[in-house]
C-alpha cells in the first residue's frame, strides 16, 4: 500500500513537471506573435476581447479552465453511459494546466521578439519544448488533458482512428477562433491565428514523435522510488563530497 501511493505521488509529480514544460512552450509560441498553438487558440483570442470589455476579463489560463470543462462535458455527452466518471479527473489536470499557462505567460514576460527571424526562432522553440511536454505527459500514463480526451472519446464511439478525429478536432478549434475574431474585432488577429498556428499543427506532432524515441531517460526517472532518508543522505554526501575538492 505504501509503494503504491509513493508510485502515484511520484507519478503525478513528474506529470506537473511535464505539464508545465507543454505550457511553457504555449507561452513562448504566444510570445512569438506568429500565432498561438492549437490548445490556446481560442483561450487567446478570448482573453485579447476581455481586455477589450467584449467578454469577461479573464486570463488565457481561467479561459482555458473553460475550454477544458467544456471538452470533459463533450466527451459525457458523446460517450453516455460509456463514460468512465473516473475521467473527471481531466478537470483537476485541465485547471491545473490553466493555472501552469498563466504562470508561464509571466515567466516569459521578458520574451518580445523584434523581426521575423527573431518571431521564428521563439515560435520553432515554443513548438518544440511543447512536444518535449507533451511527450513526458504521455508517459506519465495517468489520465489525458481534455483536449486529446475529447478525440479519443470521439474515435471510441466513430471508429474513426484518433489521429484522424485530432486533425479534426484541431482544425475545428482554429476555425472557430477565425471565427471569434471576426465576431469580436470585425477582422483576422494574425497574432493570435497565424502561420504559427498552422506551423505548430503540424511540427508539434513531428516533435511529439521524435522525443518520444528519446524518452527513455524520463522513464527511468519515472521508474524510480524516491526515499526520504536517501535523498537526504546522497544530499549530505554530495556536500560533503564538495567540502573535500
Amino acid at each position: 500500500m505504501k509503494e503504491r501511493i509513493i508510485s502515484f505521488c511520484w507519478q503525478h509529480l513528474l506529470l506537473l513537471v511535464s505539464l508545465f514544460v507543454m505550457t511553457v512552450g504555449v507561452a513562448v509560441c504566444v510570445r512569438s506573435m506568429l500565432g498561438s498553438s492549437v490548445i490556446s487558440v481560442l483561450p487567446y483570442v478570448f482573453e485579447t476581447a476581455g481586455v477589450q470589455k467584449l467578454v469577461p476579463a479573464l486570463t488565457i489560463g481561467q479561459y482555458t479552465y473553460v475550454m477544458n470543462f467544456i471538452l470533459v462535458g463533450g466527451q459525457i455527452g458523446v460517450l453516455r453511459r460509456r463514460f468512465e466518471w473516473v475521467q473527471l479527473f481531466q478537470l483537476v489536470i485541465g485547471f491545473v494546466f490553466g493555472t501552469l499557462i498563466d504562470l508561464s505567460m509571466s515567466l516569459t514576460g521578458w520574451l518580445a521578439p523584434v523581426g521575423l527571424w527573431q518571431q521564428i526562432a521563439a515560435q520553432l522553440a515554443g513548438c518544440i519544448i511543447l512536444g518535449i511536454g507533451i511527450a513526458m505527459e504521455v508517459c506519465c500514463g495517468s489520465v489525458t488533458m481534455p483536449g486529446e480526451g475529447f478525440p479519443v472519446a470521439v474515435s471510441r464511439v466513430t471508429g474513426v482512428d484518433f489521429p484522424k478525429v485530432k486533425i479534426v478536432v484541431d482544425v475545428t478549434l482554429v476555425m472557430l477562433g477565425v471565427a471569434a475574431c471576426y465576431v469580436f474585432f470585425g477582422a483576422w488577429q494574425w497574432h493570435i491565428i497565424g502561420v504559427g498556428t498552422l506551423l505548430a499543427m503540424f511540427f508539434v506532432g513531428v516533435m511529439v514523435r521524435l522525443a518520444g524515441r528519446h524518452m527513455g531517460w524520463f522513464r527511468r526517472l519515472l521508474a524510480y522510488r524516491p526515499g526520504f532518508r536517501r535523498y537526504v543522505y546522497g544530499l549530505a554526501r554530495f556536500i560533503y563530497n564538495r567540502k573535500e575538492e
